[in-house]
């Protein structure tokens, strides 16, 4: 029997998208990270701020680490095209917005979104729906399953192993095993001198700090509901420590301390995020 493939994109997708768009709506100017347009593409309704999840006070913590993420992979990927670099990989996209919103770097920018079969034929749906057509957007059905690889299925779909690429996988390792973790590291050891990947991930839970650590544990609880339970968690060493038996060039733990003060500094309304999820960034 062919087994089903859910076309939707998943709980946690929409959510980050529709905090996304909270961040905008409701948190105080300047937004660290505008974009709405995943907002447009999640289509949840006029009523979408009357979720439980999109309460702006009940985890403002953990809405700013997504816009957080997002900020700083977009400041990377710039950064990285102002000295050559001409491929972007975003590992488990969900409903992310980049190609449609930087049209400043797409094209000449190739953009590669590894995705869900599923959630992608949706996305991509929707984004007809929405009159856009991105040249320079590849779309690669992806599911992070053990034996597979994310280099080869990059290859297939165009992307030119032979040159330097940015890679971001944002949210995704929280959802993954250690095997797998590892394994995403090891491949991407694979991309050509001059790559950079950046990862999320998440603290063990006693590593949080007071206040955050109740409401993550919160989170958690609804990751587990939602069927989308949280399944990796790290400290920095020992992220450090698998980047470096990987065998990348560099590693740098960049602690949610460092991002609070380059993009959080002097905000009116405190918002920042918590330590509960950090970033690895490694090159080759």
């Amino acid at each position: 029997m062919t087994e089903q493939i859910v076309a939707e994109p998943s709980s946690t997708a929409v959510r980050t998208a529709l905090w996304r768009a909270l961040h905008v709506q409701h948190d105080a100017p300047p937004a660290v990270f505008d974009d709405q347009l995943g907002l447009r593409l999640a289509d949840p309704g006029g009523d979408w701020r009357r979720r439980p999840d999109m309460d702006p006070d009940d985890n403002p913590f953990a809405r700013a680490a997504v816009i957080t993420r997002a900020r700083y992979a977009e400041d990377l990927v710039a950064e990285s095209v102002g000295r050559g670099v001409g491929q972007y990989v975003i590992l488990g996209a969900g409903l992310d917005t980049f190609a449609q919103r930087r049209t400043d770097l797409v094209p000449p920018l190739r953009v590669f979104e590894l995705d869900a079969p599923g959630a992608q034929a949706w996305k991509r749906r929707r984004l007809a729906e929405l009159g856009f057509h991105v040249p320079g957007l590849h779309f690669v059905p992806y599911d992070f399953q053990p034996g597979r690889s994310w280099p080869q299925a990059l290859a297939a779909a165009g992307f030119d192993a032979g040159q330097p690429a940015v890679v971001a996988s944002l949210g995704v390792s929280t959802y993954l095993s250690r095997e797998a973790i590892v394994a995403l590291l090891r491949q991407g050891t694979a991309l050509a001198p001059g790559s950079v990947l950046a990862t999320t991930f998440q603290l063990p839970l006693d590593m949080v700090e007071p206040g955050p650590r109740e409401l993550r544990a919160r989170v958690e609880q609804a990751a587990r509901a939602s069927g989308t339970p949280f399944t990796g968690f790290f400290t920095p060493t020992e992220m450090l420590d698998l980047a470096r038996d990987a065998g990348f060039r560099t590693a740098e733990h960049l602690p949610a301390s460092a991002l609070t003060a380059r993009y959080f500094a002097g905000r009116a309304d405190g918002l920042r995020p918590s330590n509960a999820e950090e970033l690895l960034v490694v090159t080759t």
